[in-house]
């Protein structure tokens, strides 16, 4: 495959939604899986468009409980497009799918352009008379305009001559949230009051709204064919014949077309969609045909949008060779799809675990932005601000949680979605023993320190303290004053605990045989939490006192509070056993599991969790984890960082120390989540550059590869892909943005030693590339200021037009990860 290409030759059905979900076009307002047009929703396909933030909230009953649960909505399908030779003139007039005869499928090419954002498919078949037919097909979701997308087919008849009828549609009939095996016993239909119409004579429209949010929804269509879709035919040649066709739930253009060698025909589909939700509009309905009035043909949409991209690349220049290069490209591709600069920065959106890329986790919205927002920072800060506000706004709610809770400060939901209550299932369903069970992942409160984490390290990259002096200081704050009441002493230990916690494992829900959910002292939750409450009185300490005034008596934070924070951060619980960080308190007391006979036994162990709970048994019984716990202290602060934190709570973690627990966790860790080999990589790359590889590649691989067996299809993981991103750049490269300066530390592996990445700080544009022992870093002409830079504790000031190669240190410093 070309280097800025994403290439599938061959038609296989068993991995078409894989590539649906990889081939997904977007722009940061909606999103389409790559289905073909002519398919619909079956075992092999699953068309899917999704809008950012339109969700809906149903009630089903099951087992007798009503369960309600939000989905990010799966709205009408805009790309419905199918074709055939006119039944008249033969007995095979039987619309073409893939599927149907696989032996007569001489050509199935799909090609993934990054560089442009189009999806391109190039078709050949022999029908059963023996007739060839070619099909070229493009679409795209318009980056520059965030309500358009389009679709291009031309059509040529090589050995045969006639008519060919063009089914060209915007289809609501089969507009439900079925893409997840293990939702299909909940209530899927999420859209109603559908209705169709057209305008003028090429435009027809659908609409619906939403059943509970009610969002009004509505798309229009335009489809034209020959010269009047731009192409090259004969202008002097017939009209095509056309048929509109209107249901309450589909609006269909029925197109004849002469067709013979020689005379390709062209036919071009454009596509707007509104929302209630969207801003300077009177009404859905109209500001959708009004923009599809005003639009020009495919070329047309084309040159704007390739332009849109090309100044998305720029920003986000990546240069690294290879397959791992070509992957990082992808990742960054649907990176930028679903948070995009241009549009998403203009909504009410957080960071959808799975993308707009299928309905896994029902769209919602976890702690993933932590491995997101580090790399948004230094290239687009004002995305970065955007989707923090989306956890300003839901503020109240997580304050009323935590009163709820009997707590006070703020406590976010695990999982968010439209308000900001907790979306969190209470029971999820186990696919390999087909059972229904108790969801206690609602307990990961170190979600409020994944929130706390981004506004400060946006703060350091950025210097935008107008944010972090009001939204983000009250973030902060409120978060605080959580841990703070969650932090109960026990005299016996001398110390503050934090109980029934869940941490980032999320395999260990509980103690066996407990009668309550939850573990105490979980290390990762009780660290970041001291270190969320020792940033909140650095935070409370600087702002201007005007604003520390206002904001102390807005949210009524008395200077006692700030005493216990202190005292708290000081003094919380980390447990210990042989020498090695506890997971949580009692985890060494837990039993060793049989790890080769498992993997003997079942192979793919990564979710041995469902593996065990389908034999009787529980991961909670085991020393065994799901993905990185203790390790993610490792991913979230520098070495120097992290012996700090550990001294301020009164002990001492030495490079020896740190080590014996990276040992230990990673013989004890099956890799069940996609983000696993991103920390793993990262805290590894220092010290065991194979290991690192090892787990890089995998990071790499897990969604192309679909290493998790079958969960890309069905939305791409995009904490783990921004990971891969943030891993070059701040792992690989040890990139930190402190005390007004660009930190740089790296630590290549040998198999990616050479690389390059643009980066904002501060406003102004720095270039880095790297090569075995030496630097290169450079800022532009045409930047205002210049930029410090601290590499081995020297530091230098780069001014614009000035590039810098310095060398690196013989012996990199090699810190305790």
């Amino acid at each position: 495959m070309a280097e800025w290409t994403w290439e599938y030759e061959g038609y296989d059905p068993r991995t078409e939604r894989l590539r649906e979900a990889l081939c997904t076009l977007g722009n940061g307002y909606f999103a389409t899986r790559g289905a073909a047009p002519e398919t619909v929703a079956g075992p092999a396909h699953y068309p899917g468009t999704y809008a950012a933030g339109v969700y809906n909230r149903l009630t089903t009953t099951l087992a007798g409980r009503d369960l309600e649960h939000e989905d990010v909505v799966n709205l009408p399908n805009w790309p419905a497009f199918r074709f055939r030779p006119h039944p008249d003139e033969g007995p095979d007039g039987t619309w073409f799918t893939p599927d149907d005869d696989p032996a007569g499928l001489l050509r199935y090419r799909q090609t993934l352009d990054l560089r442009r954002g189009t999806l391109s498919r190039s078709v050949r078949f022999r029908d059963p008379h023996g007739r060839h037919l070619g099909v070229e097909q493009s679409r795209l979701v318009h980056m520059a305009d965030p309500h358009l997308a389009a679709l291009r087919t031309t059509f040529t008849a090589e050995d045969w001559s006639g008519t060919i009828e063009v089914d060209s549609a915007l289809d609501g009939t089969a507009a439900r949230n079925t893409g997840v095996a293990r939702y299909r016993d909940l209530a899927s239909s999420h859209l109603t009051h559908m209705s169709t119409g057209d305008e003028e004579p090429d435009i027809v429209w659908l609409r619906c709204r939403t059943r509970a949010s009610d969002v009004r929804v509505v798309m229009a269509a335009r489809t034209r064919a020959g010269a009047d879709a731009g192409a090259d035919a004969d202008a002097d040649g017939p009209a095509p014949e056309v048929r509109t066709r209107l249901t309450d739930s589909r609006a269909e253009q029925r197109l004849r077309l002469p067709i013979g060698p020689g005379r390709p025909v062209t036919v071009e589909k454009t596509v707007a969609l509104h929302t209630s939700k969207d801003a300077a509009i009177s009404s859905p309905l109209g500001a959708a045909v009004e923009r599809l009035r005003r639009a020009p043909d495919f070329a047309g949409l084309l040159d704007t949008h390739t332009a849109a991209w090309e100044r998305l690349w720029r920003r986000a220049d990546l240069e690294v060779p290879g397959e791992s290069g070509h992957i990082l490209r992808l990742h960054l591709f649907h990176l930028l799809q679903t948070l995009s600069p241009e549009h998403t920065a203009d909504l009410d959106v957080g960071v959808p675990a799975r993308g707009l890329h299928g309905e896994a986790y029902r769209g919602h919205v976890f702690w993933d932005e932590l491995f997101v927002l580090p790399y948004l920072n230094l290239h687009f800060p004002e995305l970065s601000r955007s989707l923090m506000t989306y956890r300003y706004r839901r503020l109240p709610a997580a304050c009323r949680a935590a009163r709820d809770a009997g707590r006070e400060g703020a406590m976010y939901p695990w999982q968010s979605g439209s308000d900001g209550r907790e979306e969190t299932p209470e029971v999820h369903l186990n696919p390999r023993s087909g059972r229904w069970l108790p969801d206690n992942s609602r307990l990961q409160h170190h979600v409020g320190s994944a929130v706390a984490y981004n506004v400060w390290r946006y703060g350091q990259a950025t210097g935008d303290t107008e944010f972090t002096h009001t939204r983000g200081a009250e973030m902060m704050f409120q978060i605080a004053r959580f841990w703070a009441a969650c932090a109960a002493y026990d005299g016996a230990r001398e110390r503050y605990r934090i109980r029934r916690v869940v941490g980032p494992d999320e395999y260990h829900e509980g103690y066996p045989d407990a009668p309550e959910p939850g573990l105490d002292d979980n290390a990762y939750t009780n660290v970041t939490a001291a270190w969320v409450l020792a940033r909140a009185l650095d935070l409370a300490h600087t702002l201007p006192a005007s604003r520390r005034r206002e904001l102390f008596a807005r949210i009524r934070l008395e200077p006692a509070e700030l005493d216990r924070w202190d005292d708290v951060s000081r003094r919380l619980l980390v447990p210990f056993h042989r020498g090695v960080i506890s997971q949580f308190d009692g985890y060494g007391e837990l039993r060793e599991l049989d790890w080769e006979g498992y993997r003997q036994r079942y192979g793919d162990i990564r979710r041995l969790d469902r593996l065990l709970e389908a034999e009787g048994d529980t991961v909670n019984r085991y020393q065994a984890s799901k993905q990185a716990d203790v390790l993610m202290l490792g991913y979230l602060f520098s070495p120097g960082e992290l012996a700090e934190l550990f001294a301020r709570l009164g002990y001492e973690v030495d490079d020896a120390a740190w080590r014996r627990t990276v040992d230990y966790y990673l013989a004890r860790t099956s890799h069940g989540s996609t983000l696993s080999g991103v920390v793993h990589a990262w805290v590894l790359a220092r010290v065991r550059h194979g290991e690192a590889w090892t787990h890089l590649k995998e990071a790499l691989a897990s969604d192309v590869s679909d290493l998790q067996g079958g969960t890309t299809a069905e939305g791409i993981h995009l904490g783990a892909m921004a990971g891969t991103l943030d891993l070059v750049q701040r792992g690989l490269a040890g990139l930190q943005t402190r005390e007004g300066a660009l930190w740089l530390d790296p630590a290549p592996v040998p198999e990616l030693s050479a690389f390059g990445f643009s980066v904002r700080h501060r406003g102004v544009a720095v270039r880095v590339r790297m090569k075995p022992g030496q630097l290169w870093i450079g800022v532009p002409r045409g930047e205002e200021t210049s930029v410090r830079v601290v590499l081995a504790e020297d530091s230098v000031d780069i001014a614009p037009g000035e590039e810098r190669l310095l060398p690196l240190p013989h012996e990199p410093h090699q810190p305790g990860s």
